[in-house]
C-alpha cells in the first residue's frame, strides 16, 4: 500500500462501499493514521482515541459512548461525512480540535480554531483544592489574572474554582481574545470575565491574589523540530527566545508588583524546569505535581518572588 497521503485518501474513498458499520471505519481509521505517521498530542495520545473521538463527533453521537454504536450500519452521508473528516485529518495534519472546533479540559468544553492553542495546560488540574495550601479559603480569591489566555480556557475555570473573584484574561493577540469571548460567553461569564489586551504586565494595575499563566515556553532548538500538528498552532504562542525563558523571565521579573501579600504566581513551562532552576537559583520555586510530573508547573508566592519571609 502506497505511503503517499493524497494517494492513501484516494485508497480511502475508493473502499468506502465496503465501511459499513462505525467498527469498519474506526479501524480503518486507525489503519491510515498510523500509516500516516501522524503525531497526536492535542487531546489524545494515540490513534484509537483520536479516531473514535473524530467518528462520534461526526456522528454527532456522545464523545464518551463508543460500544453501543460499533455495529450501526452508517447511511451513505454518514459515511461520506466521517470518510472527508479522516482525510482532512491526514492529508492537512491539523489537530482534530481544529476540525472539530472542540476541545475538553475535564468537564469543561471550549470552541478552539487555529488563532489559540489546543487547550492541554497542566494548570487546569492545579485549580482548587490543590492550592488550599497557599489559598487556604478559595472564597477569599477576590481577584485573578490569566496571563496569556489565549482560549480562555484557564479564566472559565478560575471562576468556576473561585466563585467570588472577578478576573483580569490578558493576552497579547487580540485573534486569541475573539475566541476567549466566545467561551466567555459561553459559560455566561461575561461579567465576571474582563478580556484585555496587553504585552505580559503591561498596562495591568494588581493587585491578585492569584496569578496563573501558560505563557510561550519552547526554545529555539525545540520550535524547529516540532511535528506539523503543533506548527499548526498560532507560533507567537509557542516560541519565547532561544532557551524559551523570554516570556517568563518577564513575568517573574514583574509579578511581585501585581501579588497581594500572599498572593500566589503559577506558571507552565514545559521541559525547561533545569534551565529556568539554573537561571534564578535564588528563587525557591515549589514544584506541584501534576498528570506530567512535578517539572512542568511552579509557584511562588509575592513574598518568595520578594525574597521576603512569609507570615
Amino acid at each position: 500500500m502506497t505511503t503517499d497521503p493524497t494517494a492513501q485518501m484516494q485508497e480511502l474513498f475508493a473502499a468506502a462501499g465496503s465501511l459499513k458499520t462505525v467498527r469498519d471505519l474506526l479501524r480503518f481509521a486507525v489503519s491510515r493514521f498510523y500509516q500516516a505517521g501522524l503525531f497526536f498530542g492535542h487531546g489524545s495520545d494515540n490513534a484509537y482515541d483520536e479516531a473514535a473521538y473524530l467518528i462520534l463527533h461526526t456522528l454527532h453521537l456522545p464523545p464518551d459512548t463508543l460500544e453501543p454504536y460499533l455495529d450501526a450500519e452508517l447511511l451513505p452521508q454518514e459515511r461520506e461525512a466521517v470518510l472527508a473528516v479522516l482525510a482532512r485529518r491526514v492529508l492537512e495534519r491539523i489537530p482534530a480540535a481544529y476540525i472539530t472546533n472542540e476541545a475538553w479540559q475535564g468537564e469543561f468544553d471550549f470552541y478552539v480554531d487555529e488563532r489559540v492553542l489546543v487547550p492541554r495546560s497542566f494548570i487546569s488540574e492545579l485549580l482548587g483544592e490543590p492550592l488550599l495550601p497557599w489559598l487556604e479559603h478559595e472564597e477569599l480569591v477576590h481577584r485573578a489574572l490569566d496571563l496569556c489566555t489565549g482560549s480562555g480556557c484557564l479564566a472559565v475555570q478560575m471562576a468556576h474554582h473561585y466563585p467570588a473573584a472577578e478576573i483580569d484574561a490578558a493576552d497579547i493577540s487580540l485573534d486569541a481574545l475573539e475566541v476567549a469571548a466566545i467561551n466567555v460567553e459561553r459559560y455566561g461569564l461575561e461579567e465576571r470575565i474582563k478580556l484585555i489586551h496587553t504585552d505580559l504586565f503591561e498596562g495591568l494595575d494588581g493587585a491578585y491574589d492569584l496569578i496563573v499563566s501558560n505563557p510561550p515556553y519552547v526554545d529555539a532548538e525545540s520550535v524547529a523540530d516540532l511535528p506539523e500538528e503543533y506548527l499548526c498552532e498560532p507560533e507567537i504562542a509557542l516560541g519565547s527566545g532561544e532557551d524559551g525563558l523570554d516570556a517568563v523571565r518577564r513575568i517573574l521579573d514583574q509579578a511581585a508588583a501585581l501579588l497581594k501579600p500572599r498572593g500566589v504566581l503559577l506558571v507552565e513551562i514545559g521541559h525547561n524546569r533545569e534551565v529556568l532552576e539554573a537561571a534564578f537559583p535564588e528563587l525557591p520555586f515549589v514544584w506541584l505535581d501534576t498528570s506530567g510530573g512535578d517539572g512542568f508547573v511552579f509557584l511562588l508566592t509575592r513574598e518568595q518572588l520578594l525574597g521576603e519571609a512569609a507570615f
